[in-house]
């Protein structure tokens, strides 16, 4: 892949949460040295890249000032995160991606803005989403290629983290939005289960869908943001005379799969395998194929319904996926809701017993490269079923494709063991890292 240490200003914005984190609990850096190497990357690279929808330097470097001369309040205290506009904030706007509320301030924090402002962590700014978190892509470029997408609807989050101008950020996902751009611009991603990081406050949610999730360079950053945002001890982590249980899962959309996202899960699968892991195929019934017709139903049920005063007042500046999914919405019935629902609860019934047997899934993050076009759309045929499911999933950015692109593989876990899963992606990231070599890792 490209290095993007090369790409712009290289300083302290270089260092990984974790690390960055230790150098100002002792004393050798600070949270405002730090700010400033980020903000000075965000000033040469953001008018390329298109990753925030604000940013204020004056009040980023007061927080760090502030927090410089502040007793440590979580172990990520002083570090810069970049928060997806869909959140709201106490001192900046949050438009949603939506053109009549640009510059509109709420007065007030989103839970999980709470948290990680409790935390001690400086809220560098609000990262560009796509039209209230829809799957249609606004122009923000893939670091790596400005060529190619930077994903979807958390797509500045991902961009941002990637590029070195933050060290870690937030975002949702719906279908594929969180580790669609942690995959398509090639660093870790982490999605909750459904209220695995509390979605108070969490503006035109769909209260049955909807997920926050994680963007950080290394996986014991995740590890850290999860802990912060739930107030929770980080989980044990794995030591080498584990063995865990691992199901790969191509699911129904494996044709769709690319040869290098192929030869990336074949080669993980054999080094985890090596490494001491169980190993074995999971086929899912066909039922995980069909509920697709009932996401649909339930994600234009209740998208209308949180939008209802925007659609009342704004539904001509919508773009063309939002008017099209509330046209399919008035044309639902609460039945059609309700047995989507039923279809959906027995689904998750079911893939919750099927995952008892197993620590872990191993699936791709998404068919491939991130494609040419940075308004192309990346479907989330590797995705959708996990949301669907509320079960944890976790990217791994460890390859590299012929294009020298990131390709990724994904880890997913039962529903409500959010540490575990992300303790048992530590393990894996480790075996990988130390068999693989070079990272990436050509496939």
């Amino acid at each position: 892949m490209t290095d993007l240490s090369n790409a712009g200003h290289f300083g302290l914005n270089g260092l990984t949460a974790s690390v960055a984190a230790a150098k100002i609990e002792s004393g050798e850096i600070t949270s405002e040295r730090l700010v400033i190497d980020c903000l000075e990357r965000i000033k040469t690279r953001d008018p390329k890249i298109y990753a925030w929808a604000f940013i204020d330097p004056n009040l980023a470097l007061k927080q760090a000032r502030d927090l410089d001369k502040t007793p440590r309040l979580s172990p990520l205290h002083g570090i810069p995160v970049g928060v997806k506009d869909v959140f709201d904030t106490l001192e900046m706007p949050t438009a949603h991606g939506f053109r009549p509320y640009q510059g509109k301030l709420w007065g007030e924090d989103s839970a999980c803005v709470s948290a990680l402002r409790d935390a001690g962590l400086v809220i560098m700014g609000k990262t560009v989403t796509t039209e209230f978190a829809c799957p249609q892509p606004i122009g923000t470029k893939n670091p790596h290629d400005f060529a190619r997408t930077a994903s979807v609807s958390s797509s500045g989050s991902g961009a941002a983290v990637a590029d070195f101008m933050v060290t870690l950020a937030n975002g949702t996902q719906t279908g594929g939005s969180v580790i669609g751009p942690a995959a398509s611009n090639g660093v870790y991603g982490f999605k909750a289960s459904l209220n695995g990081i509390d979605r108070a406050g969490f503006r035109h949610c769909k209260q049955s869908i909807d997920t926050i999730g994680l963007f950080a360079r290394s996986i014991d950053d995740l590890i850290l943001m999860r802990s912060v945002n739930v107030d929770k001890p980080v989980h044990a982590l794995l030591d080498n005379g584990d063995q865990p249980r691992i199901g790969i899962v191509r699911t129904a959309a494996w044709e769709k799969a690319e040869e290098c996202t192929k030869s990336a899960i074949a080669l993980a699968i054999e080094l985890l395998g090596d490494a001491g892991a169980r190993i074995s195929d999971v086929d899912l019934p066909d039922r995980f194929v069909e509920i697709v017709d009932d996401f649909a139903v339930i994600n234009a049920w209740e998208g209308s319904r949180a939008l209802d005063q925007e659609i009342k007042s704004h539904f001509s500046d919508f773009n063309e996926h939002n008017r099209e999914r509330v046209e399919f919405a008035r044309g639902l019935k609460l039945a059609d809701y309700q047995n989507s629902t039923a279809s959906l609860n027995a689904a998750r019934a079911q893939i919750d017993e099927i995952a008892s047997g197993y620590d872990l899934f191993i699936t791709p993050s998404l068919p491939g490269e991130a494609p040419i076009g940075i308004l192309e759309i990346r479907n989330a045929v590797f995705n959708r079923l996990w949301t669907q499911m509320y079960m944890p999933a976790v990217n791994l950015p460890l390859f590299e494709g012929p294009h020298a692109m990131p390709v990724n593989i994904q880890l997913v876990g039962r529903q409500h063991f959010d540490g575990e899963v992300l303790a048992l992606a530590h393990w894996v990231d480790s075996r990988l890292r130390e068999r693989l070599g070079e990272i990436p890792a050509s496939v």
